[in-house]
């Protein structure tokens, strides 16, 4: 039976409940308020990227992000027709204007995910690996350390690079399918001469530039003692795997793949069937920092050390020791100094009489570059990236 004081009871209850919920709610509001997961977007900061610049400079394309704090970061794109790759920089801006420059990951997913039939492939990977370069560089300014300090500290005092006097490289170019005795005894002649020049204490790496068929590749690793090779670099054309498998199965000395491997999901496939002794990930072809580094995680769990391709300027060249001073499993870096244009980049690090180069010192990635160089650079005309040596002597087109 409801009555005057059942009544009031009850509306009572539903105060002291509504009190008690708003209070709860309160509670939970605050918590989540203060949960980093439900605030992705970094409100302490106005920090901004505003500007993109992309200069080709010959065969490169130098990249300068600009924020609206002043602070800068430069990176590197390789390998790519300069044309398309400036352009590409100029249309990718619209993913990256007003975006915090140290929200480096999630940038990179914007950018690789963003188009469906664009993800991965040369010309996303090897532009993104630029701008990555740039957002590290801006975030180690900001910071006030070098990039391989974000990285986790360094692994090593110092990076193992080469040539030098004792770790160079041989190669050879379009070959036949099989090879004669003429052919495979010229090469061979090759690596004992550079054998004799680095010594028994030395290495020799021998690129075969997926130039070498798979069966005048065998012929050459018969004739060739395994330990007087490092190991042999890029043994076949990527895309099919089962030729690796093929190699692996039946060549004693050392496999170094991955150049042309241009994310961590590329990698898998070597490192699952074995066929990877070493991984030579190039920083400025697979994405940049972010990638190489997840890339020497995944080689870590499988014990193969990376051996990093590099042909970028010093400004590269910088970005990929980074990498490879904070990573464990680590064997050889490559790098010529040559390639980059007099007074374009102000590197500080150097290389001893030993090979050995010194940790990237400074904010960010450590470089500066000059650019009134860089201008006057930019007014030289510059050659298209299409390579005329892949031809064999019947005329037909051949692998490089």
């Amino acid at each position: 039976m409801t009555t005057r004081r059942n009544l009031l009871a009850a509306a009572a209850g539903t105060l002291t409940f509504n009190a008690f919920r708003g209070d709860m709610n309160a509670a939970l509001g605050a918590q989540l308020d203060n949960n980093p997961a439900a605030n992705v977007a970094d409100k302490t900061t106005t920090l901004k990227i505003i500007r993109i610049t992309p200069t080709a400079v010959k065969r490169k394309v130098f990249i300068k992000v600009e924020t609206n704090h002043g602070v800068t970061g430069w990176g590197e794109i390789d390998q790519l027709e300069t044309t398309v790759a400036t352009a590409l920089v100029k249309s990718l801006f619209e993913l990256l204007d007003g975006e915090n420059p140290t929200r480096i990951e999630h940038l990179w997913q914007k950018i690789y995910r963003s188009h469906r039939d664009m993800r991965g492939g040369p010309f996303m990977t090897h532009t993104l690996a630029g701008i990555d370069m740039a957002l590290w560089d801006i975030t180690g300014k900001l910071w006030g350390v070098p990039v391989h300090r974000l990285l986790g500290g360094p692994t090593r005092d110092k990076v193992r690079m080469y040539p030098s006097a004792k770790a160079t490289k041989v190669g050879a170019g379009p070959q036949p399918f099989s090879g004669t005795p003429a052919q495979i005894e010229g090469i061979v002649k090759n690596i004992e001469n550079a054998r004799k020049q680095v010594g028994a204490d030395g290495v020799v790496m021998f690129d075969a530039h997926c130039a070498l068929p798979p069966p005048f590749l065998l012929q050459l690793a018969a004739a060739v003692k395994a330990y007087d090779l490092l190991y042999i670099e890029e043994p076949a054309v990527p895309g099919n795997i089962e030729v690796f498998k093929r190699l692996k199965k039946h060549i004693n000395i050392p496999l170094a793949v991955g150049e042309q491997a241009r994310t961590i999901w590329e990698v898998i496939p070597y490192l699952q069937e074995g066929v990877a002794d070493i991984l030579q990930i190039d920083c400025a072809h697979t994405g940049g920092i972010s990638q190489m580094r997840k890339i020497a995680i995944l080689g870590e769990a499988y014990h193969v050390p990376l051996a990093p391709h590099c042909v970028t300027t010093d400004l590269g060249a910088t970005a990929s020791l980074h990498v490879s001073a904070a990573i464990p499993f680590f064997l050889i870096h490559e790098y010529y100094p040559s390639i980059t244009p007099p007074g374009l980049v102000k590197k500080n690090w150097s290389l001893d009489k030993d090979g050995y180069a010194s940790l990237p010192e400074g904010p960010g990635i450590g470089c500066e570059i000059d650019e009134k160089v860089l201008e006057e650079l930019a007014k030289q005309p510059l050659p298209p990236e299409w390579p005329t040596r892949g031809r064999l002597p019947d005329g037909s087109i051949a692998d490089y």
